[in-house]
């Protein structure tokens, strides 16, 4: 698809966190779909001057009401960094500018999808769960969903590259993760390219939203990295309550600031979603490279969909839309393999 045969806004993209480890991925492929059109924006504002863009805070909401005033022409925006609240949205979908959220805090997804009613008076779409994990795990899931007629249990599983530099909200994120309680036990399961793997309980929001926008009353998601030591010593120090203090603001950052500079596997991830329904049972599997990057590119495509102006206005997760399924096979050009594996069961 090229903007030659594109309809839609005509406005410009505004990408919130535009030059970090995914931001500049969805930066540099809109611009290839959109030239001119995409501005790169974030706190530091000299790397968003060398960048060709602006300054925007997420964590200031006047400020950020400002930016899009001063641009005048913004059609839509991309959230590469998480803000506290729901106002930055709110402030977009009440003023008809449409949304791609990478966000993967339920608290955040879950204020967001509540502005669906302001969303639809203004003729604005936000797109939630757009990235890897939410996001290729909610397509997973559903593609399996359907191939048992509505499953009664969905079972993902998320192998990270531990060896691939995230970005801070990513580490952070994670670190919180690990504070929280297990609510179930681990699972091995057979992962493509990887083999059997030991995956643990993770608080991903796919989880929590499954159970809604799919029906589905059981899904639990689990994780595991590719360096099998790190996993078996980062579950264990969970399991003996050692991770606890990443609930404290000191203790997280410094948490944060030690994970950074781990770096003991590649950069390869792949995903799994099991359905089950009676004796029906299918699963689906995924596997890629460079986590941030292909997160970057699904909100890229998911952006891009958006500017057609073929998408129905609210708030949407990635799974609700079935014309983003085709993300999928975009992906196959970079790399991203999707394939069924009925014939793997798990251990």
């Amino acid at each position: 698809m090229t903007t030659a045969n594109m309809g839609g806004p005509t406005g410009r993209i505004l990408v919130v966190g535009g030059y970090g480890a995914v931001g500049a991925t969805v930066t540099s492929t809109l611009t290839e779909w959109f030239p001119g059109r995409v501005i790169p924006g974030g706190r530091d504002a000299a790397r968003a001057r060398e960048n060709g863009g602006v300054r925007v805070d997420v964590s200031d909401p006047e400020g950020f009401r400002e930016v899009l005033d001063g641009l005048g022409d913004v059609a839509a925006v991309v959230l590469c960094v998480e803000p506290p609240d729901a106002r930055v949205a709110r402030t977009c979908l009440e003023r008809g500018i449409h949304l791609v959220d990478i966000g993967a805090t339920r608290r955040q997804l879950d204020a967001v999808a509540e502005l669906h009613d302001p969303a639809v008076r203004s003729g604005a779409t936000a797109l939630l769960s757009v990235g890897v994990a939410p996001g290729l795990t909610n397509l997973l899931a559903r593609r399996a969903h359907e191939a048992v007629g509505g499953a009664e249990s969905l079972r993902l599983t998320v192998l990270l590259g531990s060896g691939e530099r995230h970005g801070a909200d990513a580490v952070r994120w994670t670190v919180q993760g690990l504070a929280e309680p297990a609510t179930a036990g681990p699972e091995r399961t057979f992962l493509p390219g990887f083999g059997a793997r030991t995956a643990h309980p993770f608080p991903f929001s796919d989880q929590h939203t499954l159970r809604r926008t799919l029906r589905v009353p059981d899904v639990t998601t689990r994780l595991c990295l590719d360096s099998r030591p790190l996993t078996g010593m980062l579950f264990a120090l969970r399991r003996a309550g050692l991770l606890r203090v990443a609930c404290r603001p000191a203790a997280q950052r410094l948490l944060t600031g030690v994970f950074r500079r781990v770096h003991t596997g590649g950069d390869a991830f792949a995903v799994r979603a099991d359905a089950r329904h009676g004796d029906q049972y299918a699963a689906y599997g995924l596997t890629g490279r460079a986590q941030s990057r292909v997160t970057g590119l699904v909100a890229a495509f998911a952006t891009r969909e958006l500017m057609t102006g073929s998408l129905p206005a609210g708030v949407h997760h990635i799974e609700q839309l079935p014309s983003l399924d085709g993300v999928l096979g975009w992906l196959g050009s970079h790399g991203v393999t999707t394939r069924r594996l009925d014939g793997r069961t798990r251990r």
